[in-house]
């Protein structure tokens, strides 16, 4: 499996990635799989071919709630490599794929020889940022339907039309009541807009649901294109 399937590899380049490619391996991701626990160390990098990674804020009560979504377009633990190894969150597979790893001490040493790595990764960092921030401010501002949307659109950034998604684990990451997620999803699949059927939605419209989303789904995408200049 080549790891040009991560788009951070592919802007990269062969020539380049053959440079280390004796250092990473390819590993399957399983849904519910933690990669790590909020302050615990890192030692290793991932670079997503597929599925989704979460990050999810924690809450003395028990509560989570989702700040930001790592897929094919980026990684996860790469600039902790370079500081000090140890996850701000707890980091979750939300939807299984595979991933390009490498021990964090081996990338250390390959930035330093790949500058062009360093600067694909930083350039990732500004963008994971603004994706929470925006998602700060969305859940901030935006109502429950338009936020749904949004995110729903930004899965299907990253794994397509199908989504092993239920509504318990949707609140759970939007950080509101099951109740409203039962309600808005089921507004949305009698408008034909999903489907949906034992813990899998599938996308039916991505147009329409473009339209009922917010404007933070597209200001994101601009983020990503100003950053990298080219799609890949």
């Amino acid at each position: 499996m080549p790891h040009s399937n991560n788009r951070l590899f592919a802007r990269l380049g062969v020539a380049d990635t053959d440079r280390f490619k004796s250092h990473l391996t390819v590993t399957q991701l399983h849904q519910g799989e933690v990669l790590a626990d909020a302050h615990q160390g890192l030692n290793k990098v991932y670079f997503p071919h597929g599925g989704i990674i979460s990050c999810v804020v924690e809450l003395k009560n028990g509560e989570g709630i989702e700040t930001g979504m790592i897929g094919a377009d980026g990684a996860f633990g790469a600039m902790q490599a370079l500081d000090d190894k140890v996850s701000l969150n707890r980091v979750i597979v939300q939807v299984s794929g595979a991933a390009s790893i490498i021990e964090v001490e081996r990338l250390r040493e390959v930035l330093g020889a790949v500058p062009e790595l360093r600067a694909l990764l930083v350039k990732y960092e500004q963008f994971f940022l603004a994706q929470v921030q925006q998602t700060a401010a969305c859940n901030a501002v935006h109502d429950i339907h338009a936020r749904m949307c949004r995110w729903l659109l930004r899965m299907h950034d990253l794994v397509g039309v199908d989504l092993p998604l239920t509504q318990e684990f949707l609140a759970q990451m939007m950080g509101v009541r099951r109740t409203s997620v039962t309600e808005v999803a089921g507004e949305l699949q009698r408008a034909g807009l999903v489907t949906y059927s034992r813990g899998h939605v599938h996308i039916e419209a991505v147009a329409r649901i473009r339209e009922r989303a917010c404007e933070c789904h597209e200001t994101l995408q601009l983020h990503y294109e100003r950053l990298f200049q080219r799609p890949v």
